[in-house]
């Protein structure tokens, strides 16, 4: 039943009934519903925010690095502290955790929004609500195997996908809608309300107590921060999904960029091609998490991991040889369903293999290490977009994804193996005695 962890399923069970479709696990399972409805009107809360404070910064900063700089401490900075975040989620009650992060955006919200302090102050604000964004990610992601069955574990996370997707997308919608009529402080007072109403559906959870030994309970918060981090280069299934992930975030990160610069550049297109290329991949996404929410449970997730790896890359390379701004739309709608895929598999396989006691530091870290891989991906790929050109760039970006995928594609099956036959041994352990 729902809220009492996953379950198995019976042999007498038919394939339709193994796994529940999107809208029958969102009917069906009230603990997941509120979850959902939580994470979506967060990040559309969040988004609408992001570019209000954009425009603001803009506006009185007068400078393009203020937003970078904005952006870096929304995005980047919170990334380095994975290790000790995902620690949070593991030490504590998760429902709690959430709760509390959300409260702590809200107020933080709140404060810019009365206070819209000058610039460094501002930034300070926007890291620590940031460092609260990252606290609850991994808590939220752990809190999925406690809260539908295992078989529905795939249909969950597209689920989850899709609608925050959608609520990044509606966010500039919000924005450009709210914005003429109550300005950026009532942007910013908006979201703070939407934390406000995630808590409150968060609240109504089942307590999800974290799955700790006693002996550990008594260790400090460093000392399990070290221990996530020895957990992913110990494990091997983990090690190869984590390293993949963030060899083909590396390699295809600065696309976005690359976009830009190919449609003013070089298919001499102008801006609205770069809305364009740019909305492609969202709506590459968003197909790819309602295809997953429905059909994901009957795929192998190892190999919709692999194809997710390849697919995100080759659509690059494929964009660095387009003629046309269609065909190059068409490459990064493409991608963006092989973006779907590879976070879909990712979360699930992580939720399979990990213990409980460990998930909250095992995405702590997996999401901190693919926010330092994507930053190294702007500042490596955005110096060698100077060197050369858009096509050079993409092309480059897609063939080190592609080399990426074929590594983690010739190790996973062997790492899997591997972490079945440890996981077979420890449950040995206590027949033998």
């Amino acid at each position: 039943m729902p809220g009492s962890g996953p379950a198995e399923t019976s042999p007498a069970e038919t394939s339709e009934e193994r796994a529940a479709g999107a809208l029958r696990l969102l009917r069906q399972n009230p603990a997941f519903r509120r979850l959902w409805c939580a994470r979506v009107i967060s990040y559309a809360g969040d988004s609408l925010s992001l570019v209000a404070l954009m425009l603001h910064v803009a506006d009185t900063a007068g400078q393009a690095l203020a937003v970078s700089l904005l952006l870096l401490v929304g995005d980047f900075a919170p990334s380095l502290l994975g290790p000790i975040t995902g620690a949070i989620s593991d030490r504590w009650d998760l429902r709690r955790v959430m709760i509390l992060c959300e409260l702590a955006q809200g107020a933080l919200l709140v404060l810019i929004a009365l206070a819209l302090p000058p610039l460094p102050l501002l930034l300070g604000l926007v890291a620590a609500r940031a460092i609260a964004g990252q606290v609850f990610q991994p808590a939220s992601r752990a809190a999925v195997p406690a809260l539908v069955r295992a078989r529905d574990l795939e249909t969950a996370n597209a689920t989850l996908g899709l609608g925050a997707n959608g609520a990044e997308a509606l966010g500039p919608l919000l924005a450009a809608a709210l914005l003429p009529l109550v300005g950026v402080r009532g942007a910013l007072l908006v979201d703070a309300a939407s934390f406000l109403a995630s808590a409150a559906m968060l609240a109504a959870l089942p307590s999800l107590p974290p799955a700790r030994a006693g002996e550990e309970e008594r260790s400090s918060l460093l000392h399990d921060a070290r221990i996530g981090l020895g957990y992913i280069l110990s494990a091997p299934a983990v090690r190869v999904i984590a390293l993949g992930f963030c060899g083909v975030v590396a390699f295809n990160g600065v696309d976005d960029v690359a976009l830009v610069v190919l449609a003013r550049d070089t298919l001499r297109a102008g801006d609205a091609a770069v809305g364009l290329l740019l909305g492609a991949v969202g709506l590459g996404l968003l197909l790819g998490y309602a295809l997953l929410s429905r059909y994901g449970a009957r795929a192998s997730m190892a190999v919709m991991l692999i194809a997710g790896f390849a697919v995100s890359s080759v659509g690059n390379l494929l964009t660095g040889l387009a003629w046309a701004v269609a065909a190059a739309f068409a490459m990064q709608a493409v991608r963006g369903l092989g973006i779907a895929a590879m976070d879909v598999a990712c979360n699930t396989l992580v939720q399979q293999l990990v213990p409980p006691g460990m998930l909250g530091r095992v995405f702590g870290n997996l999401y901190g290490a693919i926010g330092v891989a994507a930053a190294l991906s702007y500042v490596g790929g955005g110096l060698l977009l100077d060197a050369t050109s858009a096509p050079v760039t993409l092309l480059f970006a897609g063939a080190g994804g592609a080399l990426a995928t074929l590594a983690a594609a010739l190790s996973l099956p062997a790492a899997l193996r591997r972490s079945a036959a440890e996981e077979d041994r420890g449950r040995s352990v206590p027949d033998a005695r």
